[in-house]
């Protein structure tokens, strides 16, 4: 069976009254198809059909009721409507009851099929979003659903998350733009005792100087001009929980020495107030530089970056983890869909090239920008943007896709094939032959 969306299946033996009811439904523009017995009927029902099943009782084989009992063991809310015979009303009253969605005595009008039909369509429609709705909530409690991909990077990460999550130890998260590192700050929080109390993220690069301090730390009334009442700060308001410092590289030097006694003492004051006020976040930062060149170099403190990185979390760039793409792809596109109420399109060997070719300089923000693309039905790449040859076929596209993912593996062991083949899992002398083949010896 189709498995597009809100489907009807008319299970029926008297040819002329299935004919009916597909002209009756195909007049309101109702998807619908008919057989002629249950046993075609389960055949043709999979674990994925979307629709409702409308069945007379009186069948050849397996009854109505019959059908009903296993389609129901299959899946609880599948909408089976019962079409009667005069005889059989008590018989469909009792089939109600466990848990047919409606009857109909023949003969009925097209008008009371449709009604039906509409109104069980509707309740199917609900309990799939409701289902899908369920199943994002479930996949967002799982590190597996929020961090995405099979690469040894991101496995690596998840397990270091996992790890560090519930303590109180400040983490620095080091990756490229779009990598994905609030992502990251969002689950150590969610994934630690604090998940009740507030997560505060702050953009240190998209404040002005002026304004920062009063952001970060919080002022009271009348402290400078234009402070008509007290503003409790960033940091006062992630005590408890969490506070996320995204690109901590760009906060003014004099306020990372404020921020680093805090760091230390535990204790804040707000502007124009002398009274200090014991606070307990803990502190996540993110940063897409060096730190510790810029320390070296005077352009950051060197005290405020060994307080931050207890522990360090890379973040590496999609170009380095192009095992993960196809996962991620999939991932936003199904999240697009939903979204944008399209169905999920299928892809096409010149959209896999360009995906499997293209060097993500946004990375998995890009991505998940392609994806949304592609959900509209519009051009996944802007030609502008394209950086391969748009000829390239299925068969090119996965010979680039592994030549990259080996040479990725190449470039982390330091050219060691024993350790590469480990980590691959790769027979050593399979990727002995796939190194000669695209000559990266």
């Amino acid at each position: 069976m189709n498995a597009s969306p809100l489907t009807v299946l008319i299970v029926e033996d008297d040819p002329h009254v299935l004919l009916g009811c597909q002209q009756a439904l195909a007049l309101e523009d109702i998807a619908c198809e008919g057989v002629g017995s249950a046993e075609l009927a389960l055949e043709r029902i999979g674990d994925d059909f979307a629709g409702i099943v409308v069945s007379d009782i009186r069948l050849p084989g397996i009854d109505g009721l019959e059908l009903l009992s296993r389609l129901k063991a299959r899946d609880r809310s599948l909408p089976v409507v019962l079409i009667t015979g005069h005889g059989d009303i008590d018989m469909a009253v009792g089939a109600m009851r466990n848990g047919a969605y409606d009857f109909m005595e023949k003969p009925f009008s097209p008008e009371r099929l449709v009604e039906v039909v509409r109104r069980a369509l509707e309740q199917r429609g609900l309990a799939r979003e409701v289902f899908s709705l369920r199943r994002q909530l479930a996949e967002r409690s799982t590190l597996e659903g929020r961090i995405i991909g099979r690469s040894p990077a991101m496995q690596n990460l998840r397990e270091l998350i996992a790890n560090v999550a519930d303590t109180s130890a400040n983490v620095l998260i080091e990756g490229e733009t779009g990598t994905g590192k609030e992502l990251v700050a969002r689950c150590l929080h969610d994934f630690s005792r604090r998940q009740g109390q507030p997560f505060v993220a702050l953009n240190c690069g998209g404040l002005p100087e002026n304004l920062f301090e009063s952001e970060i730390f919080g002022h009271e009334a009348n402290a400078f001009t234009g402070a008509g009442k007290r503003r409790i700060g960033k940091i006062e308001h992630a005590n408890g929980g969490t506070l996320f410092l995204d690109e901590v590289e760009s906060m003014p030097l004099n306020l990372q020495i404020k921020l680093l006694r805090v760091l230390q003492e535990r204790t804040l004051e707000r502007l124009g107030s002398n009274q200090s006020i014991a606070v307990d976040c803990r502190v996540i930062a993110a940063t897409k530089s060096d730190l510790d060149a810029l320390g070296q170099s005077g352009q950051f403190r060197s005290d405020l970056y060994y307080r931050l990185n207890v522990v360090t979390l890379e973040l590496p760039p999609l170009r380095e983890r192009r095992e993960d793409i196809l996962q991620l792809f999939e991932h936003f596109l199904e999240q697009s869909s939903l979204r944008f109420d399209r169905e999920i399109p299928q892809l096409d060997s010149q959209t896999l090239s360009r995906l499997m070719s293209h060097d993500w300089p946004g990375n998995v923000r890009e991505l998940r920008n392609v994806a949304e693309r592609f959900a509209l039905g519009l051009p996944a790449f802007k030609k502008s943007g394209a950086n391969v040859a748009q000829s390239l076929g299925f068969a090119e596209a996965v010979e680039a896709f592994e030549r990259n993912l080996l040479s990725d593996a190449l470039q982390r062991t330091g050219g060691n094939l024993s350790q590469a083949s480990l980590e691959l899992g790769m027979a050593k002398t399979t990727l002995f032959d796939k190194v000669k083949k695209y000559g990266l010896g």
